[in-house]
């Protein structure tokens, strides 16, 4: 009885019970309210801070102006890296009310980064360069129809979970999730071996500077479906949404769609999750190497979270990463840049986020267009980088200098620790222009 009356207070967890997810649904279209279809905007924005608005182009602010304006909206925030991305700008957080935007969340649900330490010098990098190359180059796939065969291919429980039951997309999406598990996308992701210099004592380390392995990917094939399907059943239930926010569509959390994405947004959580732990695991064990400590968090996401007056709220995190108090998260710069190890301050009027990079300065046509290939070269050369892969959209000079980034939110995170990249392995097509 009392696992029949959790089904009936939150059903939504239950889609995915092999017994439970028939008597789930029903519970939910019992209680599906019609939603009200006040698709109109507020006239002026609800008002929200800007961190670092200096380094923010004015495309960037306008399209967080107009995520502001939406009905659903309760509050929000802009990162210092912020630029123009689909929907919600890249380095905004929107706080709604009892609803999900799928585009909020963004089209690679559940990007995130990992970094693992290593009890040796980063010295090995130079000792051995050609071992810990191949390592990136023989235990990492990367690019749009990268996946894994034979004996290659990854195991791990995630491919077990019972959500893959859960849709009819979710059933397809499996086959998808087993090829691409432990593979990485275009664009920005990456793995990169590099030097840790850790400031203060913790994961039972002294300070002091260590070998490091940084990576940076998402859900792939996975999270790229689920957004497009649910972002698309979202602008159907807004047809009269404004132009300026259709890629702004909701789906109510009383819903049926509402509660089907979110369960998807979570397993592709899990699997991207994944995706990291099998490239660390492989891309360290091929160098004979087992990692003392690890941080990584997500973006691109939504959680349920409190705001300090009570209210539970849905924030959407695109591009942005958890900062709450005491919650450590990663920071990265470009392929020639610096990134930190930081640990949040709890900040409410930011919704507890930080940035979750660098945030590019050129759009990635205008990067392909006016960096050579000799500006680039010389830049890591000078930073003493070497990059296997990397299309030219992701030169460094495409992003905007990490450290203005960082002090710009100063008020935001405090700094535990710096990672240099020493050896960096991307993609080798550019990423979606």
């Amino acid at each position: 009885m009392s696992q029949l009356e959790a089904v009936r207070q939150d059903p939504g967890p239950f889609l995915a019970d092999p017994l439970m997810a028939d008597l789930a649904r029903e519970c939910i279209r019992l209680t599906q309210k019609d939603e009200p279809s006040p698709d109109i905007l507020h006239e002026a924005p609800i008002p929200y801070p800007i961190w670092g608005r200096d380094q923010i182009d004015d495309g960037a602010v306008a399209q967080m102006d107009n995520a502001m304006r939406l009905p659903v909206t309760v509050a929000g925030a802009l990162m210092p890296d912020a630029h123009v991305g689909y929907g919600l700008p890249i380095g905004g957080v929107l706080a709604t009310d009892n609803t999900v935007i799928p585009y909020a969340v963004g089209v690679d649900i559940a990007c995130r980064m990992r970094l693992s330490l290593y009890e040796v010098s980063p010295h090995l990098l130079g000792q051995k360069k050609g071992m810990f190359e191949e390592s990136l180059w023989n235990e990492t796939a990367f690019g749009m129809g990268a996946k894994w065969t034979g004996s290659k291919k990854a195991q791990h429980a995630v491919l077990d979970d019972d959500a893959w039951y859960a849709t009819p997309q979710l059933k397809m999406l499996k086959d998808t999730a087993m090829n691409q598990l432990g593979t990485s996308g275009t664009g920005n992701h990456f793995v990169e071996w590099g030097s840790f210099h850790l400031t203060d004592p913790m994961f039972g380390l002294e300070p002091g500077i260590y070998l490091a392995l940084l990576s940076h990917s998402g859900s792939r094939g996975v999270g790229a479906k689920i957004a497009d399907r649910y972002s698309k059943l979202a602008r159907e239930k807004h047809p009269d949404l404004d132009a300026s926010v259709k890629y702004l569509a909701w789906l109510s959390l009383d819903s049926e769609e509402g509660q089907e994405y979110w369960l998807s947004m979570e397993l592709a959580g899990r699997f991207a999750s994944a995706n990291h732990y099998i490239i660390h695991q492989r891309v360290a064990a091929s160098v004979g190497l087992k990692e003392v400590a690890v941080v990584e968090n997500h973006h691109n996401f939504a959680w349920k979270e409190k705001l300090p007056d009570g209210r539970t709220v849905i924030v959407h995190r695109k591009g942005a990463t958890p900062a709450g108090e005491g919650v450590l998260g990663i920071i990265p710069g470009s392929m020639g840049d610096a990134g930190y190890l930081v640990r949040g301050k709890g900040v409410a009027s930011a919704l507890q986020s930080a940035s979750h990079g660098a945030g590019r300065l050129m759009s990635r046509r205008t990067a392909l267009n006016s960096i050579s290939k000799a500006d680039r070269k010389e830049y890591l050369k000078k930073n003493d980088v070497t990059l296997l892969g990397g299309g030219m959209d992701e030169s460094p000079q495409a992003y905007k200098p990490i450290e203005s980034v960082i002090n710009a939110q100063t008020e935001l995170v405090d700094v535990l620790g710096k990672f240099t990249p020493r050896i960096v392995r991307m993609a080798d097509e550019p990423g979606d222009i």
